[in-house]
């Protein structure tokens, strides 16, 4: 039985595995309609989501399993003070499989060491959000041809921003990829990120500040909301919240084969006027979330389809 808590559970050539299936089930998905027919997705969310819960119970419904849970602390036992432990225990005997977020880092970890089912890591804290990093490599991958060989600028809340941890820590496995960390001072990518990823790999990076200086030279834009569930207060938050806004004037600056990605949800980071950009690929993103977590379900349930 295996568990999804980091990108790096997947090695590269399981990853690519993981990607190519996504991509059947995007090219053929009458062949999967059945293939959980009987099974169950626990969606344990300890934390507000709609993407994130919503993809993976769109995953499994497209497989023609069926869906129970809960979407906050409030409306589950959790609010009675049971511990993650046994909250894994006790779904364990009503489902197969089982998602989870949670706002503290590592509960996903804790749960999956007393589960008897398979736990897809759905987000903790600030830590590692998996499902997404997927979702990212899989849209990167299937519009930009290939994972390798690239420049990605990574924009906004790079501290907080668990995608972007996740996402950097997939990305160094490929062969001459270069990132711009484009940042104020306060939202700088931790150190153990720079540290122990990308200075220990030696990992080509510079930080900047201005996205413009950074928009000429990249291959993927990635960017992020400021969030403000982290900030410890308002204030920062206010002053830290529209630091970075993409619009039509900045997209004229980038090349004309870039992406630009985001997790999702945006506040006003990305201007509406970029949604009708080619390169805008934010949307498209969100419908591979499906397939990519269609792809790991059926690959943690070792369900295989012919």
């Amino acid at each position: 039985m295996r568990h999804l808590m980091s990108p790096l559970d997947f090695s590269v050539e399981e990853l690519d595995q993981l990607l190519d299936l996504a991509n059947d089930i995007e090219a053929n998905p009458k062949k999967y309609a059945h293939a959980c027919d009987g099974k169950k997705l626990a969606t344990l969310f300890f934390e507000p989501s709609t993407r994130t819960r919503l993809s993976h119970e769109a995953a499994m419904l497209n497989l023609g399993g069926s869906v129970l849970g809960f979407s906050s602390a409030d409306s589950s036992s959790a609010s009675k003070g049971e511990t993650v432990a046994d909250t894994a225990r006790m779904v364990s005997c009503y489902a197969d499989i089982i998602a989870m977020r949670h706002p503290k880092e590592g509960a996903p970890m804790v749960a999956s060491r007393y589960s008897s089912i398979p736990i897809i890591n759905a987000g903790d804290g600030g830590h590692q959000h998996p499902t997404q990093t997927l979702t990212d490599l899989l849209t990167i991958r299937s519009l930009g041809g290939r994972l390798d060989n690239l420049t990605i600028g990574l924009c906004g809340d790079l501290k907080f921003g668990r995608t972007v941890h996740s996402l950097i820590q997939a990305l160094v496995r490929y062969s001459n990829v270069k990132f711009v960390l484009i940042s104020p001072e306060e939202l700088r990518l931790p150190s153990y990120i720079r540290k122990d990823v990308l200075d220990k790999e030696n990992i080509p990076y510079k930080e900047v500040e201005r996205l413009e200086d950074a928009l000429p030279e990249l291959d993927v834009l990635y960017m992020t909301r400021v969030q403000k569930e982290r900030f410890f207060n308002e204030e920062d938050y206010i002053r830290m919240k529209d630091f970075y806004i993409l619009d039509a004037k900045k997209m004229e600056l980038a090349p004309e084969h870039m992406l630009v990605l985001h997790p999702l949800p945006r506040v006003n980071e990305i201007a509406v006027e970029v949604d009708d950009d080619p390169r805008a690929a934010y949307f498209k993103q969100a419908q591979y979330g499906v397939y990519v977590r269609m792809a790991l379900i059926l690959t943690l349930l070792e369900i295989k389809v012919s």
